[in-house]
């Protein structure tokens, strides 16, 4: 019901324009978004690379709506990887295919994003495809099987909460394309199509992680981002990286932008490779409503911003 709510909220366009004039909104956001410009990003890309920790830039924005406002999104992706180039700084690039077009058809999704894949090969940098709600899926992997084996600077989301990842990663593993950024989902799906317990999407996390894991799959070029706070998955994992002597660059552990930095600071201490997804943009009021869906803390963080405004 949290989650059903404020991914509604997420995708109310009458309340986007309401909240995004309050200032104590974006005050809270802050701690989520590193700001709405190319450099607030690459700021906070620096701080974290300061700390022994890399970064993943997400420029907001999804389900665009024309052709051209897909070129756009493409072309601003363009230019915060030529400021990369410029700057010397390798940050992995988060893509949403809405965001190039997907909702318009998936042969112009597909040619900005081969634009953006071919740029970011160029500037010696990953980009990481988003996994967006059950509606788009299939489609989303479909276009990652077919660019992937051309493309090895590519990596995908798969989300634990869905009933049919276990199969996607099993084929993904099959096809020797298993890089993959593992999460737990965070789009609210109906009962027919995801876990709807917690503890059910935990267990489902663990044991696509652990396949990931493998030497099996690990021998086919599996690749495993380890995307979550959770501390126990997190212990759990580390357990079996040292069971099963699984080299370190065949995992790392993702997190997201202003949450548990006390982790993100120690797994780095302790020499594992951790990348912050750090998100910028105008576009930032569906991503924070999701945050805040995520954790009824979240939501307790604004109301204490709103008190003191």
């Amino acid at each position: 019901m949290w989650r059903a709510l404020f991914v509604s909220l997420s995708r109310n366009r009458m309340m986007k324009e309401r909240v995004m004039r309050w200032g104590f909104v974006w005050r809270a956001a802050s701690r989520f978004v590193a700001g709405e410009r190319l450099e607030d990003g690459l700021r906070a890309i620096r701080e974290l690379e300061a700390m022994g920790i890399g970064g993943i830039l997400d420029h907001l924005g999804e389900n665009v709506e024309s052709a051209a406002d897909a070129m756009r999104a493409t072309e601003d992706y363009w230019l915060a990887l030529d400021h990369l180039a410029a700057l010397g700084m390798r940050p992995h690039l988060a893509v949403k295919l809405t965001h190039l077009g997907l909702d318009i058809g998936e042969e112009i999704c597909e040619g900005n994003l081969r634009r953006v894949i071919e740029r970011a090969a160029q500037v010696g940098t990953v980009v990481e495809i988003d996994m967006e709600s059950s509606v788009y899926t299939e489609r989303t992997l479909r276009l990652y099987r077919r660019l992937a084996p051309q493309y090895p600077n590519t990596r995908v989301a798969i989300q634990a909460y869905l009933y049919r990842s276990r199969e996607d990663v099993e084929r993904l593993i099959e096809e020797g394309i298993a890089r993959i950024r593992l999460c737990k989902g965070a789009y609210q799906e109906p009962p027919h199509i995801a876990y709807p317990r917690k503890r059910d999407v935990d267990a489902s996390y663990v044991r696509l992680m652990e396949r990931l894991l493998s030497a099996e799959a690990r021998r086919r070029g599996a690749y495993v981002a380890i995307a979550t706070h959770d501390e126990r998955i997190i212990q759990h994992a580390l357990r079996r990286i040292a069971e099963w002597e699984v080299p370190r660059d065949a995992f790392e552990f993702q997190m997201l932008y202003g949450i548990r930095r006390d982790l993100q600071l120690s797994l780095a201490r302790q020499g594992y490779t951790v990348r912050v997804y750090v998100p910028y943009g105008t576009e930032w009021y569906p991503y924070f409503m999701r945050r805040l869906g995520e954790r009824p803390a979240n939501v307790w963080f604004v109301v204490r911003n709103l008190l003191r405004a």
